[in-house]
């Protein structure tokens, strides 16, 4: 085992402090990666503050990653020293059940989690990305390319595969109308997604004084989703709609807008259920209200492959780990745009 310091919180109603804690050593298929930068994903608040339940304390929470190799055990054939890398939100799966043979190890009943999971190898539990350095297996590190600005690939690794994976599951692309609702960390990516696959796409937000960051996203139109008249210009009329937002709201304002056939799809997890949804409303155009999980490793690399073709990063705050708590604050009251990152060298600089 080998000591690293990070910052955890310590129980669900603590702020997060630097903590030291132990990696494992490297095994054969191993990679230990040194952090260079994490995003703050608001998953990484709900967990902390054990929203969720299952919280399991110390958590150091972070699993939009990205760092440079700096050790592989001898059997690592994919990555060498000096390579830039991402991790994502899985560190493991069984890679034998149905799920894992499709290359969708995110619904793994066995899958190991980046963060406040347990650790097959240790017994343990994993810490995340608000640390130091990782070791992670590396059938499930991904390559970085170094054209992009590491600091905003960051929350590609959650955020962006988030918004990636539905929006190619449902195969939206040029002639598609496309509504994305709420402009945060996944939604700002849902625009920039859509608009680079073809769709005309039409932002949802409550706040009209992100109309203007909004089509500079990507956007072709925004709609206040409070202003009823608005809303109802476009009854009937999305193929696709990509619901960002993860705190509970009425979705029939939204199944309402959907053609025949048409799919609202949730990626935001509330901490209490969205209220009963109109069965009439889905009925009548068999509409369907579905819900999607990041992407498997596969995926999530050809995500990250086609961010680097079309130039795509996320729009990004960077800080130093000192004001996490801060942050965290400022992402409940929307005081971001669009996603903290953290620079994982304020950590080595203020503990060496």
């Amino acid at each position: 085992m080998q000591n690293t310091i990070g910052y955890a919180a310590l129980n669900h109603t603590s702020p997060l402090v630097p903590f030291v804690f132990q990696r494992r050593e490297l095994m054969a298929e191993d990679v230990q990666i040194e952090i260079l930068f994490c995003g703050v994903c608001h998953s990484d608040i709900h967990q902390v503050r054990d929203e969720w339940g299952s919280g399991v304390f110390p958590m150091v929470p972070g699993h939009e990653i990205v760092g440079k190799v700096v050790k592989v055990g001898s059997e690592v054939s994919k990555f060498k020293a000096g390579d830039s890398v991402g991790i994502g939100c899985m560190i493991d799966s069984c890679g034998v059940c149905l799920d894992c043979l499709d290359d969708l190890e995110q619904f793994c009943n066995k899958a190991e989690f980046t963060y406040n999971s347990p650790d097959k190898h240790t017994g343990g539990t994993n810490y995340g990305g608000y640390s130091r350095q990782i070791v992670v297996n590396q059938e499930f590190v991904l390559n970085v390319s170094d054209t992009l600005d590491l600091a905003a690939v960051a929350p590609l690794l959650c955020a962006g595969i988030t918004t990636y994976s539905p929006l190619k599951h449902w195969k939206v692309g040029k002639g598609d109308k496309v509504g994305i609702v709420g402009l945060g960390g996944l939604g700002h990516m849902g625009v920039k997604f859509a608009h680079a696959f073809g769709a005309h796409v039409v932002l949802f937000t409550t706040s009209s004084d992100k109309v203007e960051d909004a089509i500079s996203l990507g956007a072709n139109e925004v709609v206040v989703s409070k202003n009823h008249d608005a809303m109802a210009l476009h009854i009937s009329s999305f193929d696709f709609i990509l619901n960002t937002v993860a705190a509970s709201h009425d979705l029939d304002v939204f199944t309402a807008l959907l053609k025949r056939d048409g799919t609202l799809c949730l990626v935001g997890l509330p901490d209490h259920p969205h209220p009963s949804s109109s069965v009439a409303n889905l009925i009548f155009k068999r509409r369907q209200i579905a819900g999607s999980l990041i992407g498997g490793i596969k995926e999530t690399q050809e995500m990250l492959d086609f961010c680097a073709e079309h130039n795509i990063t996320s729009d990004i705050e960077i800080i130093p780990i000192q004001k996490i708590n801060e942050a965290y604050e400022r992402v409940l009251k929307n005081d971001v745009r669009y996603r903290f990152v953290i620079d994982m060298g304020t950590l080595k600089q203020s503990h060496e």
